[in-house]
C-alpha cells in the first residue's frame, strides 16, 4: 500500500488519488500522517547509499554535460529525442491492449510480486555481492559493467571464476587501462568472443584518459561515449550502479515479456523489440530500477527457462498470458467443466495483428508456454578447413617448446595466439606442400618427411585425426598435423609475430580453447601412446561428454575420425 504513493506517469497512485472525491481538505491529518510513516520507513541504509548515488550524480551530471559538447553533439539532438518519444506513443496507441498492461494495478502486482521472489530467491554472484557492497560509484559501475560484458552470450557458471580472477587482477578501471591487450586476452583465453575484453579495456581507457577517471551516469551517456556499450549495458550499468530508471532487454527479459503479453511474432524483429523495450521501461520500478531488472533477468534464467519452465514457481503467473492460455486448453480438453472458459484472448482488428503469432504458425498445446518467444530461424554457420600443425622442439634448451603464431589485430580471435595454419582447400599432398611452407616462412627450413597427419602413428592407416570447433557463426575443422624436430638443431630465432613456448607456458598463454584441443590431440598421438592409453583416449570421441543443452561457450567437440582413401594416403607417405 505505501508503494502506491507517487505519480500515474511511473506506474504509482498519488495520495490525493486514494482520498474520495470531496474529501481532499478532512484528509489533509491522515495524508500527514501517512507522509511521515512513509519518511520514516524510508530512512533505511538503502536510502542513505540513494542519497550519495544522487549526489554524486549531480556533480557527474555536470561533467557528462561538458563532454558531450565537447563531442560536437548537435542541438538537434533533443528534437530527435521528442520525436522518438512521439514515435514509440504512436506505435503504442495502434497495439492492441491484450500485449499490454492496461492499467496501474498490473504494473504495481508485477513489480511488487517480482521483487518480492527476487529478494528470496536471487543468486548469490560476485559481481553482486561487489556493486552491493562498494561506495565508490565508479568502483561500483566498474564492478556492474565486467559482469555485464562477461555475460554476454555465456553462461553464470562458467563466468565466476573468470570474473572473480579479472577483478583481482584489475579492481579498478584505472588498473585495467593501465593492462596490456596481450594480459587482457590471456586472462580471456576460453570465455570466447574475445574483442568483449578487447572493447572493455578500451572503454576503461578512455574513461581514465578522457573522463576523468569518472564513468558516464545515465544509459544515454554510458552508451554514447563508451565503445563496445550498447543499449542493455548501458542500461544494466544506469539502473544497478546509479539507480536511473531504466528498463532493459536481454535474452532472459525477451523471454519473460513475450510469455506474459503473449507475444508471439519473431522477437528479433524491430517492432517488438520497440515494443519490448517500451514494456521494460514501463515496468521497470523507479524506487529499486537495479534490483527491478536484475530480477527479470533472474526470472528468465531460473524459472522461465526456454525449454522446461517451472511455471508452478513463478511469481507473475497470475499476470501471464501464455500460461492463462495453457489452462484455458486444460479446461477445454476437460468434460468436467463444460462450455469456454473466460480468458482474454487478441481481439485483433480486420488485419492480422503485428505482435501475434503468424496464421502459419498456429499455438501448439503440447509446447505450453513455451510457444513464447518464436525467433526466425538462423542461418547454419558457415564451414570452413583449416590445417594445421604443432610444430614441436621436444630437445630445446629449457625443455620442450612449440611454436605459435600470433593472429591478425581484427577479426576472429584477434591479437590470439594460435599454431600455425593454412586454409584447406585441397587435400593430401597439396594440403602437406601448403603446410610446410607456411611452417618454414616462421621457423627456416624443416624436415618435410616428417609432417604427420596424426591418427597414422598409432591408429589405423585408413584413419586421420581433425577437430571440429563451431563459432557463432563459423564451422571450423581443422585437419591436425604434427612434427617434432628431433634430430637437428634448435630453432632460436623467430620473426615478429611468432614464438617458441614450453608446454607450461602454453597452459596460460592467450590461446582459444580450439587450440588447446588441437594440442591435446597431438599429446594423444605421440610415439608411445597408442589407442589403449589414457591420453589418446582423451582425444577420442567415444570418451568426450556430449556438451550440455544451450552451452554457447565456445560449443566444440570432436568427430569420429574420418577415412582416407588409398590415393591420399599413398601421396602423404611419399
Amino acid at each position: 500500500m505505501l508503494r502506491q504513493v507517487g505519480t500515474a506517469r511511473t506506474g504509482q497512485i498519488s495520495l490525493a488519488e486514494t482520498q474520495p472525491e470531496g474529501s481532499y481538505r478532512s484528509a489533509q491529518p491522515a495524508k500527514s500522517k501517512l507522509l511521515s510513516l512513509w519518511r520514516a520507513i524510508m530512512k533505511k541504509p538503502q536510502a542513505a547509499v540513494r542519497s550519495r548515488l544522487r549526489k554524486q550524480a549531480s556533480r557527474q551530471e555536470g561533467r557528462e554535460k561538458r563532454v558531450l559538447s565537447s563531442s560536437q553533439v548537435k542541438p538537434s539532438t533533443a528534437a530527435a529525442g521528442l520525436a522518438k518519444r512521439q514515435e514509440e506513443a504512436a506505435w503504442q496507441a495502434s497495439v492492441s491492449s491484450y500485449h499490454l498492461f492496461r492499467d496501474t494495478a498490473e504494473v504495481m502486482a508485477f513489480r511488487e510480486n517480482l521483487l518480492n521472489w527476487y529478494d528470496r530467491a536471487k543468486r548469490d554472484l560476485p559481481w553482486r555481492r561487489l556493486a552491493e557492497g562498494e561506495v565508490d560509484l565508479d568502483r561500483r559501475a566498474y564492478a556492474v559493467w565486467v559482469s555485464e560484458v562477461m555475460l554476454q552470450q555465456t553462461q553464470v557458471a562458467t563466468v565466476i571464476d573468470y570474473y572473480t580472477r579479472w577483478m583481482q587482477k584489475w579492481p579498478t578501471l584505472q588498473d585495467l587501462a593501465g593492462a596490456s591487450l596481450e594480459e587482457v586476452n590471456q586472462l580471456w583465453a576460453g570465455l570466447g568472443y574475445y574483442s568483449r575484453g578487447q572493447r572493455l579495456q578500451q572503454g576503461a581507457r578512455k574513461v581514465v584518459e578522457e573522463l576523468g577517471g569518472h564513468v558516464p551516469h545515465t544509459a544515454e551517456t554510458l552508451q554514447r561515449l563508451l565503445p563496445g556499450v550498447g543499449r542493455y549495458t548501458a542500461g544494466a550499468i544506469a539502473s544497478i550502479a546509479f539507480g536511473q530508471a531504466t528498463g532493459v532487454v536481454d535474452g532472459n527479459v525477451i523471454r519473460v515479456l513475450c510469455r506474459v503479453r503473449a507475444i508471439g511474432a519473431d522477437s528479433s524483429s524491430t517492432l517488438v523489440s520497440q515494443h519490448l523495450w517500451g514494456l521494460a521501461q514501463q515496468l521497470v520500478d523507479p524506487a529499486r530500477p537495479g534490483d527491478f531488472n536484475q530480477a527479470a533477468m533472474e526470472l528468465g534464467a531460473l524459472v522461465c527457462t526456454p525449454q522446461h519452465p517451472r511455471c508452478s514457481q513463478c511469481p507473475v503467473r497470475s499476470l501471464c498470458r501464455a500460461h492463462q492460455k495453457v489452462e484455458r486448453g486444460k479446461l477445454l480438453a476437460s468434460q468436467s467443466l463444460p462450455g469456454s472458459p473466460d480468458v482474454e484472448e487478441c481481439a485483433s482488428s480486420t488485419e492480422q495483428c503485428q505482435l501475434c503469432a503468424h496464421p502459419t504458425e498456429p499455438w501448439d498445446q503440447t509446447l505450453g508456454v513455451t510457444n513464447f518467444p518464436r525467433k526466425a530461424s538462423r542461418r547454419p554457420p558457415r564451414e570452413e578447413r583449416s590445417a594445421i600443425c604443432v610444430l614441436e622442439q621436444p630437445r630445446a634448451p629449457g625443455g620442450p617448446q612449440i611454436l605459435l603464431v600470433q593472429r591478425p589485430s581484427s577479426g576472429l580471435l584477434a591479437g590470439l595466439w594460435e599454431f600455425p595454419s593454412v586454409t584447406a582447400e585441397t587435400s593430401g599432398r597439396c594440403q602437406r606442400e601448403a603446410l610446410l611452407q607456411e611452417l618454414q616462412s616462421w621457423a627456416g627450413p624443416l624436415p618435410a618427411s616428417h609432417l604427420q597427419h596424426l591418427g597414422q602413428a598409432c591408429f589405423s592407416p585408413l584413419t586421420l585425426l581433425q577437430v571440429v570447433h563451431t563459432f557463432s557463426h563459423i564451422k571450423l575443422t581443422y585437419q591436425v598435423y604434427g612434427l617434432a624436430l628431433e634430430g637437428q638443431a634448435p630453432v632460436t630465432i623467430v620473426p615478429p609475430g611468432a614464438r617458441w613456448l614450453t608446454r607450461e607456458e602454453f597452459d596460460t598463454a592467450a590461446v582459444s580453447t580450439a587450440m588447446k584441443k588441437v594440442f591435446r590431440v597431438y599429446e594423444g598421438q605421440q610415439p608411445g601412446i597408442c589407442k589403449g592409453s589414457k591420453r589418446s583416449q582423451v582425444s577420442t570421441p567415444s570418451s568426450r561428454k556430449k556438451p550440455s543443452p544451450g552451452q554457447q561457450l565456445l560449443d566444440s567437440f570432436f568427430r569420429p575420425l574420418i577415412p582416407m582413401d588409398s590415393s591420399n594416403l599413398n601421396s602423404m607417405a611419399q
